[in-house]
């Protein structure tokens, strides 16, 4: 790991790359998994979703810094000029570049997830590919990325105008599934444990989160309006006007008779939460694309570096999460049984874990060791005490490690489905959905690498808002509209 240490970064983003070796170091290291699942005290499951969160993290700081002339230019002094960054029609900009580092990722991803079919215990031999295996793992998705730069460029203008493009749709539309899911996951769980436990902590918990949701939509409204809908600003101001009639629209919708008689959990709980992310879609949108008196935010370049580098650490962040957690709804998106883990299982509703999915062994306390430990306690041949030593060795040192000892928690095929589609997204989200853009900073030297500023981007912005909007009213009509059949909602696939 010494050469990579020793690649000559400089300037603000030699440190970002600099962030991103020591970062490849770690994570390359054969411990570095077991170090952290003991050092968190979590769970193998948990830990394993960290560990690809920052590979994914990691790429995307790497494609993100492939899209700088700087990079570009030493790529071409390392190669002795071999590799090219000019696309037929004119300079790329760092397209191209940054679509063969998101493609080693999702390939990396592919390999992974065909390796993992049908595997649902941890006990299975090719479970270590998904928990263990890391400096291995490490390795090939960074000779990948070595690889695809040897590819020719015309590869990458198909990938990118066709397959990359066709992922990263797929990933939205996923994700905004899952975000209507979830709405209705969080109420619904917030008044179960109130009518469970008759404590007021989960009632305010539940208005505590409606209000702050309505207080943050309102409040994103009159920056919009006040900020970005000026004179001469008619598509700003349609775009913020049709989204506070949709808030407006599902607000009503929630709490209408026809929509409570057939399901009485529906509230303003899911609409806030619904609501203010598509009020934060259409912020993201005309915040991005909007120039001249439209967007205040153009003149201020004080610290436009600074807030465009923390920008896009936390936009990777919030994707990396985001793709974490779409990647272990293997239940809500493709179903329970055969569909979820590739063989048929029974689920065990009284258990609500995240994925739903165990197998038919039996419980640690069925063993034949623990059954034959309770016999010889009862005939006087070994003292209480041994039992209570195994039930302690047994939960907190095992279970409290490997939680997938009965069976997956997630389908790992899926999850690794999930993260190549995500990579998809991030080169399309880092290349404006394929648009050829610069803006040139106060340095000569190198350019300002922004996301989202094309007017491609901001339509795919302003569509996944009307998306989503559509996806929870569909949810609350549903019902309504066919009583007399199952139907499927968004919260009844937990």
């Amino acid at each position: 790991m010494g050469l990579l240490f020793s690649l000559p970064f400089a300037g603000p983003l030699g440190t970002i790359a600099s962030s991103c070796l020591g970062g490849l170091a770690f994570c390359f290291t054969g411990t570095a998994a077991s170090m952290f699942c003991k050092s968190c005290n979590c769970n193998s499951s948990i830990a394993t979703r960290v560990g690809f969160a920052i590979i994914f993290i990691l790429n995307s700081l790497l494609a993100w810094l492939m899209k700088t002339p700087f990079a570009i230019r030493k790529i071409e002094e390392w190669s002795y000029d071999y590799i090219k960054m000019d696309c037929a029609e004119g300079k790329c900009y760092g397209v191209l570049a940054v679509h063969r580092i998101c493609f080693a990722l999702s390939l990396f991803h592919a390999i992974l997830s065909f390796s993992l079919i049908s595997v649902n215990d941890s006990r299975d031999k090719r479970a270590a590919i998904q928990n263990g295996w890391w400096g291995p793992k490490v390795l090939l998705w960074l000779l990948l990325v070595i690889i695809t730069f040897f590819i020719p460029n015309e590869f990458f203008i198909f990938w990118g105008n066709y397959i990359s493009l066709i992922g990263a749709t797929i990933f939205i539309l996923l994700g905004l599934v899952l975000l209507v899911d979830f709405a209705h996951t969080w109420s619904e769980t917030c008044l179960e444990n109130w009518e469970a436990t008759d404590s007021t902590f989960w009632q305010y918990v539940l208005i505590g989160s409606t209000a702050i949701m309505y207080i943050a939509t309102i409040s994103l409204t009159g920056v919009l309006y006040g900020y970005f809908a000026g004179p001469g600003c008619t598509l700003n101001r349609f775009f913020i006007s049709f989204n506070l009639a949709l808030c407006i629209l599902i607000t009503i919708l929630c709490v209408h008779p026809a929509v409570q008689e057939q399901n009485p959990r529906s509230g303003l709980a899911q609409a806030g939460m619904v609501a203010a992310y598509c009020t934060y879609l259409i912020v993201s949108a005309v915040s991005n694309y909007a120039h001249g008196s439209c967007n205040p935010l153009n003149n201020a370049n004080g610290t436009k570096t600074t807030t465009i580098v923390l920008g896009a650490v936390f936009t990777f962040l919030a994707i990396a999460y985001s793709t974490s957690r779409a990647a272990t709804q293997s239940r809500a998106l493709v179903g329970k049984g055969k569909k979820g883990g590739g063989v048929q299982l029974p689920i065990d509703d009284s258990s609500q874990s995240e994925m739903g999915v165990v197998s038919t062994q039996p419980g640690r306390m069925e063993t034949p060791r623990y059954q034959a430990l309770l016999a010889a306690i009862e005939a006087g041949a070994i003292p209480a005490s041994a039992l209570k030593d195994e039930d302690a060795d047994g939960e907190d040192d095992v279970d409290a490690i490997d939680d997938e000892r009965t069976g997956t928690r997630y389908n790992y095929s899926w999850f690794h489905i999930i993260f190549a589609i995500g990579a998809m997204y991030v080169a399309m989200l880092l290349t404006d959905w394929n648009v050829m853009s610069q803006e040139q900073s106060s340095s000569d030297s190198d350019q300002i690498v922004h996301i989202g500023r094309s007017e491609t981007a901001m339509w795919m912005r302003v569509v996944s808002s009307w998306v989503c909007m559509l996806l929870y009213i569909w949810s609350l009509i549903a019902p309504v509209i066919m009583p007399d059949r199952r139907t499927y909602t968004f919260g009844s696939l937990r």
